[in-house]
């Protein structure tokens, strides 16, 4: 029984171009000796080159990213070794955009007919992108979890020659890791490629949150900061002063009193960011205390190493009012 006489289609050369076209190939044969492509139409509008009876491999190769030209070169003349099929994805490049080609065919001359062996383009330029996302992901997570390991390690330094007591180091040291941890939540890639950062009002509204007491007093925690993004690294430089200095408020300051109110306002300028941390209803304060601890240290360390600042403190009768300042390009880093 035919093919016809069972029902099953039968395959017409349009039919072929049908599904040729429906899973986007490129067609292309090859002429060892001449080293001339002959090409469809689909294959000259994938290199974006006019249609012609044929191409020589050079012309060709033209298009061939410069750091890709040497190996497909090299690849193709493999391929009439090495028997099987293959697979060479490369760049080519289209005034400024980049594409990747996938050529596929028959290696070993195996299928050769006259001197010419037979293959197809496929456009990979997706898949690529896909990959180089992933690549890029791994990466910086591998970056990321480094940085964090060394920062861990620094901080479990300091906080054993601050405290007195295992429990005592266990508990600070957590508080700090864990502010640490809100920080890296919040750094997300920005819109208008700007690179990965965190809305510098949201830095602050996201640490401070949990020493918000709505119960106590409704809205104690003010932030009102320019907005703007905040690099990876300054974000972690940020979280560990706003929560040391959060720590030393709810120890000393305004946020040890139900009355006390915390107001975070921000200015900047052409070259410098400046925050203003004040707090107001808190216990009198009676003279400058002394700033030698570990965290204070941490802190001024940090802001002058991480961002180019300073942090200088007014204490006032009414409540500290620290004014933190920062370069805006270091902010952003």
């Amino acid at each position: 029984m035919s093919a016809q006489e069972a029902g099953s289609p039968i395959w017409r050369p349009e039919h072929l171009r049908l599904a040729i076209d429906a899973a986007s190939v490129a067609l292309w044969s090859w002429q060892v000796d001449t080293d001339r492509f002959t090409m469809d139409e689909r294959a000259f509008e994938l290199w974006g080159l006019p249609w012609s009876k044929e191409v020589a491999f050079e012309a060709l190769s033209a298009h061939i990213h410069p750091a890709d030209r040497d190996r497909v070169r090299a690849a193709f003349t493999a391929t009439r070794s090495v028997a099987g099929p293959y697979e060479i994805d490369f760049r080519i490049i289209l005034g400024s955009e980049i594409r990747w080609i996938s050529a596929r065919g028959q290696g070993g001359d195996e299928g050769m007919v006259e001197r010419v062996t037979f293959g197809v383009f496929l456009d990979v330029t997706g898949r690529k992108q896909a990959e180089e996302g992933h690549e890029l992901l791994a990466g910086e997570m591998s970056h990321r979890v480094k940085n964090l390991l060394a920062i861990a390690q620094g901080l479990t330094r300091i906080t054993s020659q601050s405290t007195t007591s295992i429990g005592d180091m266990a508990h600070v040291l957590t508080e700090r890791l864990t502010a640490l941890g809100r920080a890296h939540d919040l750094v997300r890639p920005l819109p208008g490629h700007q690179g990965k950062a965190a809305l510098l009002g949201d830095l602050f509204s996201v640490l401070l949150a949990p020493y918000d007491d709505p119960a106590a007093f409704a809205g104690r925690i003010r932030v009102a900061v320019p907005r703007m993004g905040v690099g990876e690294r300054s974000a972690t430089t940020l979280a560990l002063v706003i929560h040391e200095m959060a720590t030393n408020s709810v120890k000393h300051g305004a946020l040890s009193s139900d009355c006390g109110i915390l107001d975070v306002s921000g200015a900047t300028d052409e070259r410098d960011v400046r925050v203003v941390w004040a707090e107001t209803g808190g216990p009198p304060i009676h003279g400058a205390p002394e700033m030698k601890g570990f965290g204070s240290k941490l802190i001024s360390r940090s802001i002058a190493h991480d961002l180019e600042g300073a942090l200088t403190y007014d204490w006032q009768e009414s409540g500290l009012v620290a004014t933190l300042r920062m370069r805006k390009d270091r902010l952003s880093a």
